[in-house]
């Protein structure tokens, strides 16, 4: 299989995304956004996204030379108003405001309204745990998603992230969507045909089904863990939506529009500073715990994505070579 560099990964979807319409600024974000998920091997979020972009923009349903911006708010809270365009370019737009609010003041937020999302959610935690914080992402979705005993999809997949800072190690991060799979998985299974598990959603009557084209095509997405995982889908869909005063999933009017991929709605993301809070005994607390968990045979939440990171960063990410020729298609290479 063809690989290509990660720089040069950018460049060419950053060109896609410009030739389609999208600002300059906006296409190198989310082309960032892209690659990295492909980088890390976590391919439901990578270039597999790009069609969703590319929809968005020609429906005129997000805004593709959209501007972020600031909004007055109290000490603790960023607001930053994405201009109906993609979620990235808010979070670059209020990241370093809210790395030195935290730092600041020990805990800080940042609220974005008007805003769409594709991407997965661990890149802002990240940042957040680079800049020694720990950091909560949560994102509310279109609707998808039944709650037990449920039959029509009220609430999102709704995802969630969190990141923690380690001494001289990545990050532990993780990046989970409130569904039994996530929604870019469920599309994967369903353009490969693939049977996803029993338990993973419902169809158009319904009833279970292991068929993700009778989940996404009229059907329902059912959460993790049953009730359980349920109410942390009502938990982010409060903190993602109702509280950045955004709209609800059941409020989404996405569906009446021809070629729109996402919902517009909010995302809260909090950064801690570890330093204000547990004191200079944090970070050897956090590694006595990895370390034990690590004697198990555990597996660090991020590690299997930072090993995909490393080997792609020296040996060139793969890529397909039919769906290599169809990125530089869409180029105009």
């Amino acid at each position: 299989m063809p690989s290509i560099d990660y720089a040069a990964l950018v460049a060419l979807l950053a060109r896609i995304l410009a030739r389609h319409g999208y600002s300059a600024s906006n296409a190198h974000v989310l082309a960032e956004t892209m690659a990295m998920a492909e980088r890390d091997a976590a391919h439901s979020h990578g270039a597999f996204r790009l069609e969703g972009y590319l929809d968005d923009a020609s429906s005129g349903w997000a805004k593709a030379d959209a501007v972020p911006r600031l909004l007055p708010s109290p000490a603790a809270l960023i607001l930053v108003d994405a201009d109906n365009g993609h979620a990235q370019p808010a979070w670059r737009r209020g990241r370093d405001r809210l790395v030195a609010r935290a730092g600041e003041l020990g805990l800080a937020g940042m609220v974005i309204r008007n805003s769409h999302h594709l991407a997965a959610l661990w890149p802002e935690v990240e940042d957040l745990a680079e800049a020694g914080l720990v950091g909560l992402n949560f994102r509310g979705t279109r609707p998808f998603l039944a709650l037990p005993g449920g039959r029509a999809p009220l609430l999102g997949t709704n995802p969630w992230a969190f990141a923690c800072p380690r001494a001289g190690q990545p990050p532990i991060v993780f990046d989970m969507a409130s569904s039994a799979m996530a929604r870019g998985d469920m599309l994967l299974a369903a353009r490969e045909g693939r049977a996803v598990p029993e338990g993973a959603g419902l169809d158009a009557e319904g009833l279970p089904t292991t068929d993700p084209a009778a989940i996404t095509g009229g059907g329902a997405q059912l959460p993790f863990g049953g009730v359980k995982g349920g109410l942390v889908a009502l938990m982010v869909e409060l903190l993602a939506n109702a509280l950045t005063g955004s709209l609800l999933a059941l409020q989404d009017q996405s569906a009446e529009v021809a070629g729109a991929a996402t919902a517009n709605g909010g995302q809260l993301i909090l950064a801690i500073n570890p330093g204000a809070s547990g004191g200079q005994g944090f970070a050897a607390q956090v590694e006595m715990l990895a370390a034990a968990l690590e004697a198990t045979g555990a597996r660090m939440p991020g590690a299997r994505r930072h090993a995909a990171r490393a080997r792609s960063l020296r040996e060139g990410i793969p890529l397909e070579a039919e769906r290599l020729a169809e990125l530089h298609t869409l180029a105009g290479d």
